[in-house]
């Protein structure tokens, strides 16, 4: 894992359309992210249509709203989507791009991005919260995580193979600072724990809601 100056958005699609199937074996949500999702959706006004923006293979986040909520995943992977269609089979899927969302204005009551602005290239990440702003409706929420520090990484041998993935990572200060900017209130945070013993470190989140 290296510095990197440029998050490639070609590798981050390619890199998923080749191996999401061994991501999607890999990827779980801690008991602690899932706490968060549900405290997080108990705050909300009982959210008729909720986006999941960077949906994935659909679990665990999607597969869980879609138990509950009427649920739109979406991705720019269509490998990624064809999985998420059988982890959350209730839920629409949709390709698109999350700088450039393909939904019409004030149509969701609730967007959660889960480890997904991390794959955006740090001079769009104030054009997707504005996104995510333009497609809520009047006080509408967000969940969204982050990491601590800003810090731009890539891997060179992702999933042990010979692929690379790219990550370009803001901040929870410039994080908080674009969500003012983009119309949000931040009204929770969930720091990161402890992260001494921990194979794969846990992400801070921050909820908001759209003031603007």
């Amino acid at each position: 894992m290296t510095d990197t100056d440029n998050c490639d958005r070609q590798v981050v699609r390619d890199g998923y359309e080749r191996h999401a199937a061994t991501y999607a074996s890999m990827r779980s949500a801690s008991t602690r992210e899932l706490g968060i999702l549900d405290e997080f959706l108990r705050s909300c006004e009982v959210p008729a249509r909720v986006l999941d923006a960077g949906c994935g293979q659909g679990r665990p986040v999607l597969g869980r709203l879609s138990d509950r909520f009427t649920a739109v995943g979406l991705d720019f992977s269509r490998e990624q989507l064809r999985l998420a269609a059988d982890a959350a089979p209730s839920a629409a899927l949709v390709e698109g791009d999350l700088v450039a969302l393909p939904f019409r204005d004030d149509v969701f009551d609730v967007v959660v991005a889960a480890h997904s602005i991390i794959h955006v290239p740090l001079d769009d990440h104030q054009t997707v919260l504005d996104e995510f702003a333009r497609v809520l409706r009047p006080e509408g929420r967000l969940l969204l995580s982050e990491a601590p520090e800003e810090r731009r990484r890539t891997s060179t041998d992702w999933l042990d193979s010979d692929d690379e993935m790219t990550w370009e990572i803001a901040g929870m200060e410039t994080t908080r600072r674009q969500l003012r900017h983009a119309g949000f209130d931040v009204f929770s945070e969930w720091e990161v724990p402890d992260q001494s013993g921990r194979e794969k470190p846990e992400a801070p989140f921050v909820a908001a809601q759209l003031t603007d």
